[in-house]
């Protein structure tokens, strides 16, 4: 006879983790090993959970985090103490920003010791209090399922976001009867039937709408129906920052991102907007232009915020119709909703979308790689499901601005900025989808700070093509520099590797690319390989963005 699953199991602190873990559907990790939580990598020696060993722990957290947004349920990720929890931290930072469900397990001292700075001690909750959601240190091993089942709620619950949780290591071997949970799931927050009726009476006076969707916590059906709700009502879509799968972009609807770069047409098309609807996202710095696209506290264009955190509504934007309500709750609403006559705006939304047809034209760059040209092929080349993940850096502008995302879960950017992202992104992209293709575009800074990661990549599987774009600096700041204090170069020149020999080195293929019209045969044989590549692209210095050049924005700058 099966045990009830209301009786106690006898098990250590480590092993109740684990099947805790189980229950909640995990079925990889990714970790650094560290002595202090020995009896924890015991404990999965027998588990059906795969341990993704990195090299470094900000690698470990940032492949967590993008497991998190690929799977929408917490990503997980163990550290050891001290300077494995301070290596991981940048992950944390990441999922904060970027709102992804996400849990990290750092080791700490033994009960005994704690409060005396031990060897590695460190306070967690206080060191990670304004980087996650939630901290706690689990002390009783007893309450291991409680605490678990209580970290995945608060980790996929409103806005999503990351959770920490410290294990003193003799917790870890007490041998302890604990009842076990069940798999955690978080409820759907749905609208009032006045709030829609409301957001129909605001469409049906529009003169001039936009939509702009973002944040976490989308599904497909989620976005069926958002397709479906701009198709029927015939709203130009305005993408958040590195949110751009969330609607295709090649459809008609569709009218850019509201991110660095901008396109300027559409910054003053949200600026005229008469109507704005912001779906689940916060609408922060970068997406916002400085906070200048809608005004703090209230905009003159009518703002309906729909955000699936209570705590996100009129915490910048004083909202003319709050709702509440997450992404999939909201579907079946919006579903419903149905003009009574004809818009008034197709003109202006054919406009939209004819401006961003025209922003993707490129222009002439110096140098003999062109890579809006790489880009642009890249776009050809790739089948609609490929993952193209990336960084940051001005190369990524490249990216942002010319690729075109047309299915959900095809982009792993971070929209907290972080370096070093797109590396560790691809790896675990390949290992949760080992049938799509996952291309990494990275700059040469971007690439050197999780590189390293390649050995990981050639470890456990999986063939990311890893494009490192070369301009010798780390161009976003010398942008910067230009425009602030022009020909007063300080610290961005980088002398670089050869970034081939550096694959080959780890196993992996490596390629060297100088003309734009060797890119493609270079790629297409790295995806014929089905292995690790790295293709070191070189491009000139002086082509740093899409719209000026090196010289042109330091010109500017002096002329100013």
């Amino acid at each position: 006879m099966a045990p009830s699953p209301l009786q106690p199991v006898e098990r250590t602190g480590a092993e109740h983790l684990v099947a805790a873990l189980e229950t909640e559907g995990v079925d990889r990790i990714f970790c650094v090993p560290g002595e202090s939580y020995l009896a924890v990598l015991d404990a999965l020696h027998d588990a059906r959970i795969e341990v993704i060993t990195t090299r470094h722990e900000g690698g470990a957290a940032m492949m967590a985090e993008a497991d998190g947004k690929m799977t929408g349920r917490p990503g997980i990720c163990f550290a050891t103490r001290g300077p494995g929890a301070t290596n991981a931290s940048a992950g944390v930072h990441v999922a904060h920003q970027d709102a992804t469900p996400m849990i990290l397990f750092v080791g700490q001292v033994a009960r005994g010791f704690l409060g005396r700075e031990a060897f590695q001690e460190v306070d967690y909750v206080q060191m990670f209090s304004g980087l996650a959601k939630w901290v706690a240190q689990i002390e009783d091993a007893a309450r291991m399922p409680e605490m678990i089942a209580r970290a995945f709620a608060i980790a996929m619950s409103g806005r999503p976001g990351p959770v920490v949780l410290a294990l003193p290591e003799d917790m870890l071997t007490d041998v302890v009867s604990a009842i076990p949970a069940r798999r955690t799931e978080v409820p759907e927050i749905h609208p009032a039937p006045e709030q829609i009726a409301a957001l129909k009476a605001l469409l049906a006076r529009a003169e001039r709408p936009i939509l702009i969707p973002g944040g976490s916590r989308w599904t497909d059906d989620a976005l069926a129906a958002l397709t479906r709700f701009a198709e029927r009502w015939d709203l130009p879509v305005a993408a958040a920052w590195r949110r751009q799968d969330l609607f295709s972009n090649a459809h008609r609807c569709y009218a850019g991102e509201a991110g660095l770069g901008i396109n300027p047409k559409l910054k003053a098309r949200i600026r005229e907007a008469d109507l704005v609807i912001l779906f689940g996202d916060r609408l922060s710095e970068v997406p916002s232009d400085s906070y200048e696209l809608l005004g703090v506290p209230r905009s003159a264009q009518t703002l309906v915020h729909i955000h699936c955190d209570a705590n996100e509504l009129g915490r910048v934007y004083q909202a003319d119709l709050a709702i509440n309500a997450t992404p999939l709750g909201m579907a079946p609403h919006i579903d419903a909703l149905v003009p009574d006559a004809p818009v008034r705006w197709a003109e202006r939304r054919a406009e939209a979308r004819s401006q961003y047809e025209a922003w993707q034209t490129p222009r002439l760059l110096p140098g003999n790689v062109q890579m809006p040209e790489v880009i642009l092929a890249l776009r050809e080349k790739l089948p609609e499901t490929a993952i193209l993940t990336n960084g940051a850096g001005n190369f990524a502008a490249f990216l942002h601005r010319f690729y075109r995302h047309r299915r959900y879960g095809t982009q792993l950017a971070p929209g907290s900025g972080s370096m070093g992202y797109g590396v560790p992104a691809a790896i675990a992209a390949a290992l949760r989808h080992p049938d799509r293709p996952v291309v990494c575009i990275a700059g040469d800074g971007d690439f050197m700070m999780t590189g390293q990661e390649l050995a990981t990549a050639m470890q456990f599987g999986g063939a990311p093509i890893f494009v490192v774009v070369d301009n010798g600096m780390l161009g976003t700041i010398r942008m910067h520099q230009e425009r602030h204090y022009p020909a007063r170069m300080v610290a961005t020149e980088l002398r670089n590797p050869d970034f081939a020999a550096f694959g080959r080195a780890f196993g992996a293929r490596g390629e060297y690319v100088d003309r734009t019209e060797d890119f493609m045969p270079a790629f297409k044989r790295a995806l014929e390989a089905r292995v690790p590549t790295v293709i070191h692209l070189k491009v000139d210095p002086e082509a740093l963005t899409a719209g000026q050049s090196l010289s042109e924005i330091r010109a500017a700058a002096q002329k100013a």
